[in-house]
């Protein structure tokens, strides 16, 4: 019994010790900005680092993203690497290694999907002086759903207290607005058409205006200007899922050459996001041009299921190239959404090289092909194909 009761004293002790340590590293970090949402979070919580940084903020920038990373104050990016699954004790380690560059700022991505974990994120760890919600999307809706207002519910977990929230969602604004009130909080909606098109022009990537204007507001609240944080982000370095593209001059089986375009759309993975990008990049005007490559995860299914109606409507293509794992299923399910089976390809076996190969044989000149679903596995080779053909062309 009294050893029982010593170890009780010691993992007492120890929390405690932990908590205290804690809040002494968040104490020396006095802008600390929480970054929430359905889709966007890396991209915006790097558009923000990058804006500080600009404006002569010493900062230090977390993401989850598609590969979690720290950003240094200097500018170089560390990859945190993990033993385990992912767990939220993991940002105690973040602010004890960013405490340590004696920063201004800390950016950090939230990376709880569990709505409980979510609440605990903000206001046990950061206990953010700005808070950031980019959206509110159909994204894991087998944990924070099963409905809109339950994802809604479980993203304003992290609305701060006593400080100020952003947000570029248009639909449940009025909802977020009200729980900041509740909180004490400021609140800011955020809205593309302050973003100039020529503006936009200036991203070596495909972004979306609204996660600039959200950046923007962030940064204008912590003394930035305008201009200044701006071309702090057009030289921003872009999420390893951040929407990219290639393209590339290809020879073809009779030795002609056609062009080919690869856009990296893998990470957006909820169905009004597809939308928004098939729209913003006109692919339903020329759909007999696109190729649409779509990677499966089986530990996705829900995500999969929900994207499958929208195959051969608002995602038109000329071909449909099925890789990852379970393709068959989704073959199933697309066909018997009126999908063609002539249009459907199941590549699933294929590697990287192999891979790229075929698209380039399936297509004409002037195509595009657009990865969607998931970037783990053969997503992710297929990229660190394309960059290193980019290399060498």
């Amino acid at each position: 019994m009294q050893l029982v009761l010593l170890l009780l004293v010691i993992i007492t002790a120890l929390g405690m010790w932990e908590m205290f340590r804690h809040a002494y590293h968040r104490r020396k970090i006095p802008i600390r900005i929480h970054v929430n949402g359905s889709r966007g979070k890396s991209s915006v919580a790097r558009l923000i680092a990058a804006g500080l940084k600009a404006g002569g903020i010493a900062v230090v920038g977390k993401t989850t993203g598609s590969a979690a990373a720290v950003i240094n104050t200097d500018g170089s990016e560390t990859p945190v690497v993990r033993r385990g699954a992912p767990n939220i004790k993991e940002q105690l380690g973040v602010f004890r290694r960013a405490a340590r560059q004696n920063p201004k700022a800390l950016v950090i991505e939230c990376m709880a999907v569990r709505p409980d974990l979510q609440s605990v994120c903000e206001h046990s760890i950061v206990k953010a002086t700005h808070g950031v919600i980019t959206n509110v999307r159909p994204d894991h809706l087998e944990v924070m759903g099963p409905t809109m207002d339950d994802v809604a519910a479980s993203l304003a977990g992290t609305v701060p207290s006593g400080s100020h929230l952003f947000t570029a969602e248009d639909r449940y604004d009025g909802f977020l607005a009200k729980r900041a009130k509740r909180s004490r909080s400021k609140f800011t909606l955020s809205t593309a058409e302050t973003v100039s098109e020529k503006e936009m022009e200036n991203f070596s990537y495909e972004e979306f205006p609204e996660n600039v204007s959200l950046a923007l507001d962030v940064c204008q609240s912590v003394g930035i200007t305008r201009d200044v944080a701006l071309h702090g982000m057009w030289s921003v370095t872009p999420d390893v899922g951040a929407m990219t593209r290639w393209v590339f001059d290809e020879k073809t089986d009779n030795s002609e050459t056609q062009r080919i375009e690869f856009i990296n759309g893998f990470a957006a993975n909820d169905p009004d996001s597809y939308v928004r990008v098939w729209k913003r990049l006109g692919l339903n005007e020329n759909p007999e041009n696109v190729i649409l490559l779509m990677n499966i995860r089986s530990d996705r299914q829900r995500r999969s299921k929900d994207m499958a109606p929208l195959f051969g409507k608002e995602l038109s293509a000329a071909h449909y190239v099925l890789i990852g794992e379970e393709t068959a299923l989704f073959a199933d399910m697309i066909r018997r959404g009126g999908v063609s089976a002539d249009t459907i390809y199941n590549y699933s076996h294929l590697e990287a090289t192999e891979l790229w190969d075929r698209l380039v044989g399936l297509g004409n000149d002037g195509c595009q092909v657009v990865g969607v679903g998931n970037i783990a596995g053969i997503g992710n080779r297929l990229l660190d194909h394309l960059r290193q053909k980019e290399k060498v062309q």
